[in-house]
């Protein structure tokens, strides 16, 4: 029997969390270290043995536990290893972890303020700031902003509830009585994001009537393929009602012609909405932000911090410049939660204005990186993230085997390993068969030795390539060298 058990209850728990706190700082500051694997892979069967997923009756030893947890983690994929580059997330940031810590210690729902009364107020003075730095435009920058903003659980989710938004905008009525009678169509590219189709099927629109854009060489909606379409609907007596623009493709990290789109969008009346849940970070960088030119006229967008800033999943914003919309669109005004007669203002309690009821105070872990990193300490992230991706970009381009795909517009850079033995075989007829084979088992390999992980696509008709992109400050130069030259002695001997 363990010496915890015949501890005080209090005194067990205080040291079992005290032992795992030694565990968990450990073995963050292992998980990034370049020497250290970026997966320790293991196949479904194996790590059934290491680790007894299966849960039982009684309870099992604290000791076993923190084994358990030790085994946890070893096993995992560390998204914060310079060599994770898998995803459009990475990085482990230490103040972006305590922020963890601290909102899964408070264990706050923000709905009411006499819940959550410090983290609402958090949350009002983040989403203030944010609102200034998108839409203040070319505005006085001592000009009041006006607008609103909500914390959402991902990028999927605000943009679902950004196309719910215009709906309402279009026609208020469809809160109360549904949609039926209209043929609402929401326009957006051929390589937006899939939560596009997904809402419009959840806000009874139909994927049918998402209507993809085509893309133009760099990825970037087609704005004339785009005003061709919407007449064409019009003229099938389908209601145009918004235009779902983006600042950041997943994969090759597109941003279309924002400007453009917003023109035709108030020529046709149309509410436009900019999923810049990957690029959005760019407005913290004077030097790049002119590639979010005209984000301002957006009447959404969807920003996810956790994904350019590297603050820790998830931490996703959707902000509008119609104030009060958010709270005329959801608002039920439950009598059990948002009663009229309380001792403090009731326009404190923010919960009415989401779709959700119970919500995670996912804003404390970007606030508290914010507070240590200044707004210039994320610049400086950006920035040298964008020279990154510039130094992957050029060293592909002087090295045998490399070939992007697309001039990069963003941090995304697209490229093909072509192993030697296909470097001659360029002309014969199955030649993109051979290539679309080759980054698939060159993934196998790098992930079975835990060496690298990055992450390969199709994309219509191209074969398979692979896709650069880093969010981990702790990113070198170096590390760029390496992931080139890792692919080079993976691919040498296929």
């Amino acid at each position: 029997m363990s010496d915890w058990e015949n501890s005080p209850v209090e005194e067990k728990h205080k040291c079992f969390l005290t032992q795992l706190a030694s565990i968990l700082i450990e073995n963050v500051f292992d998980g990034v270290r370049r020497d250290e694997p970026v997966i320790r892979w293991r196949e479904p069967a194996h790590l059934s043995e290491i680790i007894p997923f299966n849960v039982q009756e009684e309870p099992k030893s604290q000791e076993l536990i923190l084994e358990m947890i030790k085994n946890v983690y070893k096993f995992s994929v560390k998204t914060g290893h310079p060599y994770f580059m898998n995803q459009l997330f990475s990085g482990l940031d230490p103040y972006g972890l305590a922020g963890q810590w601290l909102t899964d210690s408070l264990n706050a729902s923000i709905y009411t303020y006499e819940v959550a009364p410090v983290v609402t107020l958090m949350e009002q003075s983040v989403i203030s700031e944010m609102l200034k730095m998108f839409y203040r435009g070319n505005e006085d920058q001592d000009s009041e902003v006006s607008g609103d903003g909500m914390f959402c659980p991902g990028g999927s989710y605000a943009n679902g509830t950004a196309i719910n938004l215009a709906r309402f905008w279009l026609r208020p009525e469809t809160k109360n009585c549904g949609i039926a009678g209209l043929q609402l169509v929401i326009f957006t590219s051929e390589d937006a994001h899939y939560s596009i189709l997904k809402w419009s099927n959840m806000c009874g629109i139909g994927e049918k009537n998402v209507v993809l854009v085509a893309t133009d060489e760099l990825g970037r909606m087609d704005v004339d393929d785009l005003e061709a379409n919407v007449l064409k609907e019009k003229e099938r007596g389908k209601t145009v009602f918004m235009v779902s623009a983006t600042a950041g493709t997943t994969v090759l990290g597109a941003i279309d012609r924002l400007d453009e789109i917003a023109d035709i969008c108030e020529k046709h009346s149309m509410w436009l909405h900019v999923d810049a849940a990957w690029g959005g970070g760019l407005i913290f960088s004077r030097v790049h932000r002119t590639l979010l030119k005209s984000i301002h006229r957006a009447d959404s967008i969807t920003f996810n911090p956790h994904k350019l800033l590297a603050v820790p999943q998830q931490c996703s914003l959707l902000l509008t410049r119609h104030s009060g919309i958010f709270e005329a669109a959801h608002s039920r005004k439950a009598s059990y939660l948002f009663q009229r007669d309380k001792f403090y203002p009731t326009n404190l309690d923010v919960g009415d204005k989401y779709m959700q009821c119970g919500r995670r105070a996912d804003v404390i872990k970007f606030w508290i990186m914010w507070q240590a990193k200044g707004t210039s300490g994320f610049e400086k992230h950006v920035d040298h993230l964008m020279s990154l991706s510039r130094h992957m970009k050029e060293e592909i381009e002087r090295r045998d085997g490399f070939e992007l795909v697309t001039k990069p517009s963003f941090v995304n850079v697209c490229f093909w390993y072509v192993p030697p033995f296909l470097r001659d075989a360029k002309e014969t007829h199955n030649y993109n068969e051979r290539l679309h084979k080759v980054a698939p088992k060159m993934k196998e390999i790098m992930t079975k030795r835990g060496s690298l992980m990055i992450s390969y696509q199709p994309l219509r008709q191209k074969p398979n390539f692979f896709r650069f992109v880093v969010q981990n400050s702790g990113v070198l130069g170096s590390d760029v060298i390496y992931v080139l030259e890792e692919l080079e002695r993976i691919g040498k001997n296929l």
